[in-house]
């Protein structure tokens, strides 16, 4: 062909040859191009569901709502566990401050006295427990929410970002207040003090009203009411933990004979001890100790007896008012006074 069209070139003329490729093709005029609307028209008709199978259903299901799924799960299944594990931790903890509130001296004698202290504690592990359970809800889920964040594709940079800077100006704009917290967090989980416990603070001396995680509330001896800050109490002395003890010094003249007064106390307070009034609050037979001190004409025997907690007061007042009127009975005489009263003459 190549051959063929060089013979042609060379057998014709320039001038024919130059009419012949600068002529038109006049017989056949081109089509004209058609429009994309033509080539594409619009349907609106549905999908045909037909055409959809199964393994297309797995493999859409594969993909992130599975991972979802799973995720949410997980954080139901962690969740549960956790609560679960916060249960058992309260149980266990319960049923072994029993055994050793069981173990106490006189523990057998005083089962009401020993069940509203152990009944204090139970109450404080519960809330413990409860406080604990709703802690690990606030975190499982917030890990959770956070994941199937990610999962859908949201951006967690900003957020975190956001609230790391939130995080660290409340930091350093209440560093008192997350003091004041942890420290009534500790206070709680210890079991330093409850409610009804006489405490010293260091600045007050009164009975507990109300404990938060913030402030502890105390009432004095005057019935003022105290609010002092967690985080500003450095030392606390109980004075009514567990149990109390009741100090009474009797007084006797220095004349007096110190065998016979020692001896009507200790039927005393024996008698006292059989009092079914009295019988629940003492955890042990009161314990005379003997003479304490002797000074200015007087001799001071000491009573020692372990009561309930907070029940101190009245085992003092009770035991004051036995032996004042057993002394009148046997004769032993207390302590004459110093100073004469008023407008008469000194005591002989």
């Amino acid at each position: 062909m190549i051959d063929a069209l060089t013979n042609l070139t060379t057998r014709t003329p320039p001038a024919t040859l130059t009419a012949l490729t600068a002529a038109p093709s006049s017989t056949t005029p081109p089509s004209p191009t058609p429009s994309p609307r033509e080539e594409l028209p619009v349907t609106l008709s549905m999908p045909d569901l037909s055409t959809l199978t199964w393994s297309g259903v797995g493999d859409w299901l594969v993909g992130t709502p599975l991972l979802i799924i799973t995720v949410l799960v997980v954080g139901f299944v962690a969740r549960f566990l956790v609560h679960r594990l916060i249960k058992r931790v309260v149980m266990t903890a319960t049923s072994r401050r029993a055994e050793r509130f069981a173990s106490l001296p006189g523990a057998g004698r005083a089962l009401q006295a020993v069940g509203v202290a152990n009944a204090r504690h139970v109450q404080r592990t519960q809330t413990m427990g409860a406080l604990l359970k709703s802690i690990t809800t606030f975190v499982v889920g917030g890990i959770t929410a956070l994941t199937v964040l990610s999962l859908v594709g949201i951006p967690l940079g900003p957020m975190l970002a956001s609230a790391s800077v939130g995080g660290v100006a409340l930091a350093f704009g209440a560093q008192s207040l997350v003091k004041d917290f942890l420290s009534g967090v500790f206070m709680i989980v210890e079991d330093q003090y409850g409610v009804g416990d006489v405490i010293d603070t260091g600045e007050v001396v009164g009975t507990v009203e109300n404990v938060s995680l913030r402030v502890t509330q105390l009432r004095d001896a005057n019935g003022m009411t105290w609010y002092v800050r967690n985080g500003e109490i450095i030392r606390i002395g109980n004075k009514t933990q567990g149990w109390s003890t009741a100090l009474v010094d009797i007084p006797i003249a220095y004349d007096q004979d110190v065998e016979k007064a020692i001896s009507v106390i200790r039927d005393i307070v024996s008698v006292m001890d059989e009092d079914e009034a009295w019988k629940d609050i003492l955890l042990e037979q009161p314990n005379v100790v003997g003479v304490e001190s002797i000074a200015n004409g007087t001799i001071t025997i000491r009573i020692i007896a372990k009561t309930v907690a907070n029940e101190q007061f009245g085992v003092q007042r009770e035991m004051r008012e036995r032996v004042k009127v057993a002394f009148d009975r046997a004769g032993v005489r207390s302590p004459l006074p110093v100073m004469p009263p008023y407008g008469g003459a000194a005591p002989q």
